[in-house]
């Protein structure tokens, strides 16, 4: 798909053809003028059946254009606002720290895509380090690891593995031969290697290169592959202690799915779709005082077949949601929460190795998805919005490209909705909390996101439970005060959960956290989301908080 003049969007139509101009007006049968500039016209020197005539066929095109305007400045009031709804976070978006049993099958899975991983010489007490970050030999010099001495990665099968270093080359071999470097922009077989582990301790491990030899540190400044003894002991210099430097921290889609493989993928995504979100799921939630779903959906969705790894059938899933959301009278926020490229180098964003890398170039291909998302729902009457993308992370992502993008994304909603929202998600990292309003006041039926947790920052962890309710009273009351315009985009609280890092907390504490935070929550104009609606941490499934009576909305 290409970008087409004569369209508002990325043009599916067009095909990116040549775009054929707009006919010129003839002179005098251009625009008649606005419907003010009409009115204001006064009466002209023909007769009086004549102004009367005009008279009429003025207030008929009023009568007219004065609905359209209407529907053009103000909310759809088909939307409940504001939302009191709840994510569905790892339903059709992986996230493993949520249901982490959905790994418990998988071979070698403290070896999945993205794991970060150091290898230590057992001979020279020294650990392998792409020399510059990458673009050179390997060598094994360093005493201590830290970035360039840091391999992530990348699943081939349970056993073989490419390793990406600090500045995204690949580890392989040079010219098939033996001298190992970081030089190749691409992985194929000569940047494949085999991790073995030893049987009774798996962190002591051997690599083999494609030429079906061992890498080997022969001395600090010489890494070869070309060793072929079989040997375990510390001074083989075919021997490294393999340390995980982040275990378990990227769980996501293409994790779950890559490392299951092209066998088993496909059924476990499946079961896992078909039980974990039901029909059951949804009449609970409207009984319970909910009236929307904010639904994490991954760019796959719009792929048939879905590219490899990732497994075709989540649209049939959120058809299934719209269908129940309609049975009970609930609305749909979709969000597209995974984007090719990832907008923030988290497991939820269907990032392969952690690395954020979405940008300029991928701004064509993610409004893509965003036109067939709204192509498909935008008569359903259960559509509620259409969220762009969820936590863009700056300074990764400028701030230019994030309005380029929700400019074009916004337009392709349009093409076929003036009546869902568009929400639009804040910048997370070093960014400005109003940086958006500007930009999206001029846009119609638009909102804001914007997540509020108290934890990832070390200030939430001193706080005893008292000051934490203390905070979303004062603080977050603030910050939503600061984003709250009364003729800008609408705010929408996308994300807030009623757990956090105070120690021996009790039932009243959780209470009244949950309390304060639904209080200030609901001054959204738009409304709130909880994460999650379930989830293995309790205090994060609002399934479970509900249940027990954590909280009562």
């Amino acid at each position: 798909m290409a970008w087409c003049r004569n369209c508002p969007s990325f043009c599916r139509v067009c095909g990116g053809g040549k775009a054929t101009p707009p006919p010129k007006k003839e002179k005098g049968k251009g625009r008649r003028g606005c419907v003010q500039m009409r009115l204001k016209r006064g009466p002209t020197s023909k007769s009086f059946h004549s102004q009367k005539e005009g008279a009429n066929k003025k207030w008929a095109c009023y009568l007219l254009v004065f609905p359209l305007l209407l529907l053009l400045c103000a909310p759809s009031p088909s939307l409940a606002q504001p939302f009191k709804a709840v994510n569905l976070g790892n339903w059709l978006v992986n996230e493993g720290w949520m249901e982490p049993s959905l790994y418990d099958g998988m071979p070698n899975s403290d070896l999945l895509d993205g794991t970060q991983v150091h290898f230590f010489s057992t001979k020279l007490q020294k650990y392998l380090c792409s020399e510059n970050g990458g673009g050179t030999i390997l060598v094994a010099n360093r005493p201590s690891a830290s970035d360039w001495e840091t391999f992530r990665l990348w699943r081939i099968s349970e056993t073989y593995f490419n390793f990406r270093v600090f500045n995204k080359q690949f580890v392989g071999l040079e010219d098939q031969g033996y001298k190992v470097t970081a030089v190749s922009d691409t992985a194929g077989n000569p940047e494949t290697f085999q991790i073995v582990r030893k049987n009774d301790d798996r962190s002591i491990v051997r690599l083999q290169a494609s030429n079906g030899q061992f890498l080997q540190a022969i001395s600090e400044i010489l890494v070869t592959a070309d060793y072929v003894g079989s040997g375990w002991d510390e001074g083989d210099p075919s021997v490294f202690k393999m340390t995980i430097v982040n275990p378990n921290a990227l769980r996501g889609e293409y994790q779950l799915t890559n490392g299951y493989g092209p066998d088993r993928a496909p059924q476990v995504l499946q079961d896992h779709w078909n039980s974990y979100i039901t029909d059951e799921d949804f009449r609970f939630m409207s009984e319970n005082g909910l009236n929307a779903v904010r639904i994490p959906v991954g760019w796959w969705i719009a792929c048939d077949p879905a590219p490899k790894p990732f497994v075709s059938g989540s649209l049939k899933a959120l058809d299934n949601a719209f269908t129940w959301a309609q049975k009970y009278g609930m609305k749909v926020i979709v969000d597209l929460h995974a984007i090719q490229g990832s907008q923030n180098g988290n497991g939820h964003s269907g990032t392969r190795d952690g690395y954020q890398e979405w940008g300029d170039s991928n701004i064509e291909e993610t409004v893509a998805v965003i036109d067939f998302l709204a192509e498909r729902y935008a008569n359903n009457t259960s559509l509620a919005a259409i969220e762009l993308m969820n936590e863009p992370m700056a300074p990764g992502i400028s701030l230019d490209t994030l309005k380029k993008y929700y400019q074009a994304g916004y337009d392709a909603v349009r093409k076929y909705t003036q009546n869902a929202y568009v929400i639009l998600s804040n910048r997370l990292g070093n960014a400005d909390s109003t940086e958006l309003l500007s930009f999206a006041s001029s846009l119609h039926c638009v909102a804001i996101d914007v997540h509020y947790y108290n934890l990832f920052s070390d200030s939430f962890s001193t706080m005893n439970a008292q000051q934490n309710i203390d905070f979303i009273h004062n603080q977050r009351s603030s910050d939503l005060n600061t984003v709250t315009t009364a003729t800008g985009p609408s705010i929408f609280v996308g994300e807030w959960t009623g757990e956090w890092e105070v120690n021996g907390a009790s039932m009243q504490d959780y209470q009244n956290f949950a309390k304060a935070q639904i209080e200030v929550y609901g001054r959204a104009q738009f409304g709130w989301a909880y994460w999650a609606y379930k989830c293995a941490p309790n205090y994060w499934s609002l399934k479970w908080m509900i249940e027990n009576n954590f909280v009562k909305l």
